[in-house]
């Protein structure tokens, strides 16, 4: 027997509201997104579901609707259907229901009615939790989500500093799901195996979780963990992998990452247990976010509700695809704005996130996204917020409203990922086999010293040579993030092996070190690809999105093979972050105590960082295949790190022999 439950409001009479259920609701081109009266904005701040003992409070936007029912069930999937139940619209658009009575552990979905046809059932875009591979909205007890000494939970450290930071980026799963991980079994690949300290490889050396904290970073940046589309969360023993970049669910933890994906409280809960050992570790946590495109278009739950509305459509009517995955959302549009700022909001306040990487940034108007970084730098004020400053294709939005890398200087506190020193370094994306700087490519020697100073003016470039922007694009070092690797195409090593074949190992892993030794002495905001201190290979796949975990997983055998790279990447950070001229943090300063030398060879870059009316730190980066005679300004240099032969303390006077494809940083005794 159907159990009726009551509600504030009425019981849905499906005699009077009969109508064919359409599968999916075509979207509306070329809308007016400002037309108030047809899309009312709604100012209040309870949209979504809101638990209470006594009664749940469901609010969804739909302002162009006729009738909302919602779908009440008692299980994720299955079930049984409690009851169907109609729902009430305010003159903002936003359709109301209050169930009463102790809700938690109930789920949902709602239907649309346009006046013609029914929808099919679908979720509350902003639902905070859900059942199994998302396909029903959750109540809950948000109490129940909070693990022990949550709420005294901290960010560690204080980066009000941007340019102290240090990210390292990380897929959950990649980390632990290695046997070698000495991860539990249970908890390899999830949430939980980042939880846990003192986890070892076979060979006795630290893995996982204290691994990252020994290497010295100060923030890990996650690929996608809310709930996305691609993995079911129903087959956890069948082979599945996916980096996430397909959007479900917003505000909602990833279930596969969960020991209990069907249980929509757990996952949250060991999110915040990840989240909270990490603090405990000194580690502050970044979520990579993709607010620029859904995974599904037409039939998604924003454009069920609200047809049209919260996606870019071209000339054609048809959706816009900037992001290269089938559409593009409108932040501009004033509902997905709201919707934009208050999920970022909602991840700081209750997961405690520390920062946020957006994906395809340039897709985002810039006044949603320093609207975003207003807030959220009020919340937590040395949040770090970064994205990518470009597209996948074009959009019908113009450029210069847009958060494209060349108007970084409009961003409000927010970097961009700088390509220019990227693939200097090692070669144009496009073309796998072009080598860079570190692999014997002449000419680049501009847009590595672009990516050194941070991208701000500096005297010393000359601009003309850099490889895409001919201005700095940051007005401060810290706008600038230098990479040389990330989950986006080929590894390092990948990249020169195909690069350089016919040179010798020994050769290839010099450039690698050289590589990773100018990241890490430059200014601005250094940026790691998890795996890159071990020599990370992908065997040659350059876009690993969907590839199973022999192809993406961080082999903990690395470690051990490549003791002397992971020591290397470890000293690196460990002089970056005990020498505060590595990171500078302002643009003045960069162009008068950072200076390049004059020098007419080709892969050769040196320069000297001053402090006071000295030269007191000196970089020198040799990426051609000849040793070279360095002059070193007056005064004793001890090395403080160098990728060959020279040791660590040795002191030199005069000049300084720097060994083929190498790198090496001094410091000036005495003051």
């Amino acid at each position: 027997m159907q159990k009726i439950l009551l509600v504030t409001g009425f019981l849905l009479n499906m005699t009077t509201l009969q109508a064919q259920t359409s599968p999916s609701f075509l979207y509306q081109s070329n809308i007016n997104r400002q037309d108030a009266a047809v899309y009312p904005v709604y100012t209040g701040n309870d949209l979504g579901t809101r638990w209470l003992p006594a009664r749940t409070t469901i609010k969804i936007w739909a302002p162009t609707m006729t009738a909302m029912k919602l779908h009440l069930y008692d299980a994720g999937i299955g079930g049984n259907r409690l009851g169907e139940y109609a729902m009430q619209k305010n003159d903002k658009g936003a359709w109301s229901l209050v169930l009463t009575g102790n809700q938690a552990g109930k789920f949902f979905t709602v239907s649309v009615f346009d006046g013609t046809q029914w929808s099919e059932e679908t979720t509350d875009p902003g639902s905070r939790a859900v059942g199994i591979n998302g396909k029903r909205s959750a109540i809950i007890d948000p109490a129940t989500t909070n693990p022990p000494g949550w709420l005294a939970d901290k960010s560690p450290g204080n980066f009000s500093r941007k340019c102290d930071a240090v990210i390292y980026e990380l897929h959950v799963r990649d980390a632990t799901i290695d046997p070698a991980s000495g991860v539990p079994e249970a908890l390899r690949g999830r949430f939980g195996g980042l939880s846990i300290t003192g986890t070892k490889s076979p060979s006795g050396q630290s893995t996982a979780l204290s691994h990252i904290r020994e290497l010295g970073v100060t923030h890990v940046q996650f690929l996608p963990f809310y709930d996305y589309y691609t993995v079911d969360e129903t087959q956890p023993q069948r082979p599945q992998y996916n980096w996430g970049y397909d959007p479900l669910h917003y505000n909602v933890p990833e279930g596969s990452y969960s020991t209990r994906p069907a249980d929509p409280a757990n996952r949250i809960r060991e999110l915040k247990q990840m989240v909270q050992a990490f603090h405990k570790q000194g580690l502050r946590v970044i979520m990579d976010v993709v607010y620029n495109h859904t995974m599904l278009g037409p039939t998604s739950n924003f454009n069920i509700l609200v047809p049209g509305y919260y996606y870019r459509t071209g000339s054609d009517g048809k959706f816009s695809n900037a992001s290269g995955c089938g559409n593009e959302t409108a932040s501009d549009a004033p509902m997905f704005r709201k919707f934009m700022l208050e999920s970022l909001e909602y991840w700081v306040k209750e997961f405690h996130i520390d920062g946020f990487r957006f994906d395809l940034m340039a897709i985002h108007d810039l006044e949603t996204m320093n609207l975003i970084s207003k807030s959220l730098h009020r919340i937590k004020p040395d949040i770090l917020l970064h994205g990518e400053g470009w597209t996948a294709g074009g959009s019908p939005l113009g450029e210069d409203s847009r958060a494209v890398k060349r108007l970084t200087n409009q961003l409000d506190r927010i970097a961009v990922f700088s390509d220019e020193v990227r693939d200097a370094l090692k070669g144009g994306w496009s073309n796998e086999k072009e080598n860079g700087f570190v692999s014997g490519r002449p000419g680049m020697e501009e847009s590595v010293k672009y990516g050194i100073a941070g991208a701000v003016q500096h005297p010393g470039i000359d601009y003309n040579k850099v490889n895409y922007s001919k201005t700095p694009f940051a007005k401060q070092p810290w706008q600038c993030l230098v990479y040389n690797e990330c989950h986006d195409n080929h590894t390092l090593w990948d990249r020169l092996l195909n690069s350089n074949p016919t040179d010798t190992e020994e050769d290839r892993k010099r450039m690698y070190k050289l590589a990773q030794l100018v990241v890490l002495t430059s200014q601005g905001i250094p940026f790691l690809h998890a795996g890159q201190e071990m020599y990370r290979t992908k065997q040659g796949i350059d876009n690993s999105y969907n590839r199973p975990d022999s192809i993406n997983a961080i082999r903990w055998s690395w470690k051990k093979e490549h003791e002397e790279m992971v020591r290397f990447t470890q000293q690196l950070i460990a002089i970056r972050r005990a020498h505060p001229a590595f990171r500078l943090n302002d643009a003045g300063a960069v162009a008068r105590q950072l200076t390049f030398l004059p020098s007419g060879r080709t892969g050769w870059i040196a320069y000297t960082i001053r402090e006071k009316e000295a030269a007191k730190y000196m970089v020198l980066l040799n990426a051609s295949k000849e040793e070279v005679i360095a002059a070193l300004p007056p005064g004793n240099w001890r090395v403080l790190l160098a990728g060959t032969a020279l040791a660590t303390g040795e002191a030199h006077r005069g000049t300084l022999v720097v060994n083929a494809i190498t790198g090496v940083v001094l410091e000036r005794a005495g003051n």
